[in-house]
């Protein structure tokens, strides 16, 4: 499988998933256990036959298995089991999945492919007490596929512990003006780190967990005549509504579509800009280049003024 990624019409709040799985052996049972999983398919750059690699005695984490070369590249395998606290069950015949996002390449040695399926963020079951009991925030949800529930992953959070970005950085008080920002993100950890961030920055935060908590929270604010925030900063993947949708909802609303909006992703590409350019974003940027949403959000809010 080489498909980078498959173009979906802009703001219909869909995306496309690639459904793996992970043969688990459970405590009792005589036979696996077969955990579903899914990703982003713009985020998978090919698949192929594990290496059957071994983890070297060094490794940096215990997921690590080893570095394989690919083409021009030198890339990480990380067993996806082990970081997820599987124990999978060996037959041979394990593949890896190659990933690209980031501005990183990296391998995820996984049981098997299924298929590729297309969903709508409507239907991704947020996390709630059932996925918190699996002891791991990189779950963004759940999609319920009739015979099988699919865990779609949040790869991101994976390599952040595996690999961590140090995002602390001195931030001074950017204007004497203290702006409002609506952060919508699905990940606790980012949004702290946003919050955070922020704030030091000299804004004040209005924290959402995704894109229809944050459009329904604006549209309370238009209703009721409360001031509206100086800026909107959002994570493009999102249960319930990505932010594709929340930025079309907010530029097609006469009484919002002043509003600046940044989205962000792991997976900035020339299609993915051209697609939040499609819904009106003013600005998009990479998980990687976080730490200048600040920067970016004052210089939107105090241009827009001028």
């Amino acid at each position: 499988m080489s498909q980078k990624e498959i173009l979906l019409e802009t703001g219909t709040n869909e995306l496309e998933i690639l459904e793996f799985y992970i043969n688990e052996l459970r405590p009792g049972d005589k036979t696996p256990v077969t955990s579903h999983f899914g990703i982003n398919v713009a985020k998978v750059m090919q698949v192929i036959e594990s290496p059957n690699l071994e983890a070297p005695e060094s490794a940096p984490h215990p997921s690590f298995l080893g570095n394989i070369p690919l083409r021009d590249l030198i890339l990480p395998v990380l067993d996806l089991a082990v970081w997820l606290d599987i124990t999978r069950a060996e037959d041979g015949m394990e593949i890896v999945i190659v990933t690209e996002f980031s501005q990183t390449v990296t391998g995820f040695l996984v049981s098997g492919v299924t298929e590729i399926h297309r969903v709508n963020w409507e239907e991704v079951i947020p996390p709630g007490n059932y996925l918190d009991s699996l002891g791991t925030g990189s779950i963004i949800g759940m999609v319920n596929m009739e015979d099988r529930f699919i865990q779609l992953l949040d790869l991101e959070t994976i390599l952040s512990e595996v690999n961590p970005i140090d995002h602390e950085r001195p931030i001074e008080p950017l204007s004497e003006t203290k702006y409002t920002a609506l952060v919508a993100d699905d990940s606790a950890t980012i949004r702290l780190m946003l919050k955070n961030n922020l704030t030091a920055a000299g804004f004040e935060p209005i924290i959402t967990v995704n894109g229809r908590e944050a459009l329904t929270l604006l549209q309370s604010m238009q209703d009721k005549g409360d001031p509206l925030p100086d800026i909107v900063i959002s994570d493009i993947e999102m249960p319930l509504m990505d932010g594709f949708s929340l930025t079309k909802n907010i530029k097609h609303n006469k009484q919002l579509q002043q509003l600046p909006v940044i989205l962000y992703s792991s997976i900035i590409t020339k299609e993915l800009k051209h697609k939040g350019e499609s819904v009106g974003a003013d600005a998009q940027i990479s998980k990687p280049e976080m730490e200048r949403i600040p920067d970016l959000a004052t210089t939107l809010i105090e241009g827009r003024a001028s």
